[in-house]
């Protein structure tokens, strides 16, 4: 039995997953690292926490198989994207700590670079919208704010990369310097049509090239790790930014088709294959993988708060104990009496991008209480996810008939069920909802030909199927007030 080893290097913690060849999991392991927040709106990583938990987890997972290390085919690595480290090309050693993607403190790089007129560049180059979100400009931020790292990036003696940079390099005998083009392309230095880097962004933020790391494919062998790490040389086939693994994951693998990862935030990417579609309502265009040199590209659309409104339910309101409860509450009534609850906690996503948005309930009456409450909880992050979808059916010219989702929240089955109901379309739960480390895996396997596009197609079918069971019109009806209820909440921080 060949197994494949899947590292989900996320912001939170590392996790391990090994998959035997016929796709089921055979033993996982990991570990929460801690945050470091040095000043309101700053979020950064120690880079021994994130190499030292991964490598960990990886031990833990291979032990608790009680496997020969030999027998591992290929390391698949997806990762929290953006996230930006800057290390010493010889030593390794990180010259601060990694600046994460949730981090605010480079809002005014950007501000400077649309007032420059870079705006419409960077949208046309790379397919995002100009934001701290992304790589960039955390790199220009480093570069200047650490005592002689601008000289020495231009000597050379640095190198830049991503999460799953920062992990190939540490891991691989050779110390591959490398990415993907799904985390170059998050970068916003990487023209996404030409498939290289931009020397006007980069000369726009004074970051050298040489600090830069190859580009590669997603699913290709690109070094092979120390004996002493699992002892065994073990290839390292796949790097994928967290996302775009789990479409693979999916088996979205034809235009049209479609993923929704119900997590913290929702995450919806969609299939438009081997041509980039320019959004005309807040969507990012980026590359979903690439394979043999030609990138296959995606539509993504983020909602901010999804699985978070029900931790907010918890914690913050205490209206439920665990989040499991939140599905038979919302069961036990038939509707939500009217109340419509905007989750806005820290603005709105795609499709309406107003960061001046937020939280609002609407429609209470003197019987209103718990249930509806919880329920309309459940139902906002469908209207969310229905918003990010239709607006994709629209640029895209795409019409999905079926959505696959995964991560936490998708195992609500209330949830799911209203999904459909005002989606009109089927959604699919499939029956590993570790779909990001499984489309590493994927990737990698495909790298070592363990596993060809047929077969991955099949690894993963449905565990279970939410019919759509709602009138058109009712639909209808339910869409025009939530949308009135996205109106009041809109804009209410702005002076």
């Amino acid at each position: 039995m060949k197994y494949l080893l899947a590292l989900d290097q996320g912001t939170t913690s590392s996790r391990a997953i090994l998959f035997n060849e016929k796709g089921a999991i055979a033993a996982q392991d990991g570990s929460e690292f801690p945050q470091i927040y040095p000043r309101p709106g700053w979020v950064e990583h120690d880079p021994a926490d994130i190499l030292d938990t991964q490598i960990a987890s990886m031990r833990g997972a291979v032990k608790r198989a009680g496997i020969d290390p030999a027998d591992i085919a290929a390391i698949g690595i997806a990762n929290q994207r953006e996230t930006t480290l800057i290390w010493d090309r010889k030593t390794g050693q990180p010259i601060a700590n990694a600046i994460v993607w949730q981090c605010r403190r480079t809002a005014p790089i950007v501000e400077q670079l649309k007032s420059d007129g870079f705006g419409s560049i960077i949208r046309d180059r790379t397919g995002l919208i100009p934001d701290a979100y992304f790589s960039g400009t955390k790199i220009a931020w480093i570069l200047e704010n650490t005592p002689g790292a601008q000289e020495r990036a231009d000597r050379g003696e640095l190198c830049f990369g991503t999460v799953d940079s920062f992990l190939a390099w540490h891991l691989t005998k050779d110390h591959a310097h490398v990415t993907d083009a799904t985390n170059a392309a998050r970068t916003m230095l990487y023209d996404i049509h030409k498939g290289d880097w931009d020397d006007l962004l980069l000369r726009a933020l004074n970051i050298p090239r040489s600090i830069l790391p190859r580009v590669v494919n997603s699913s290709e062998i690109v070094g092979v790790t120390n004996r002493d790490l699992l002892g065994a040389e073990i290839p390292v086939a796949a790097l994928a930014g967290d996302q775009h693994a789990a479409l693979y994951g999916q088996a979205c693998f034809t235009p049209g088709m479609v993923k929704n990862t119900y997590g913290t935030g929702g995450f919806m990417l969609l299939n438009t294959g081997f041509t980039p579609v320019r959004s005309q309502h807040g969507l990012i265009t980026t590359i979903a993988w690439q394979l043999n040199g030609k990138p296959v590209y995606a539509l993504e659309g983020s909602v901010f708060v999804a699985g978070a409104a029900v931790q907010w339910l918890r914690d913050e309101m205490q209206l439920v104990k665990t989040a499991q409860e939140t599905e038979q509450i919302a069961f036990s009534i038939p509707d939500t009496g009217g109340v419509y609850l905007v989750p806005a906690f820290a603005g709105l996503g795609a499709p309406w991008w107003d960061m001046y948005a937020r939280g609002t309930i609407v429609g209470l009456t003197r019987g209103s209480g718990r249930a509806q409450i919880v329920r309309a909880t459940l139902e906002s992050i469908a209207w969310q996810t229905g918003d990010v979808l239709n607006v994709m059916a629209q640029d895209s010219g795409l019409k999905p008939t079926v959505l696959r989702a995964d991560g936490g929240a998708s195992r609500n089955g209330f949830l799911m069920q209203f999904q459909a109901d005002i989606l009109g379309v089927t959604v699919l739960r499939p029956a590993i909802t570790e779909t990001t480390a499984l489309g590493a895996a994927m990737l990698a396997g495909r790298a070592v030909g363990l596993w060809d596009e047929k077969q991955m197609s099949a690894i993963n079918p449905p565990e279970a199927r939410f019919t759509p069971a709602l009138s058109g019109a009712e639909r209808e009806r339910r869409s025009r007030d939530w949308h009135r209820a996205v109106e009041r909440a809109r804009g209410w921080a702005e002076e």
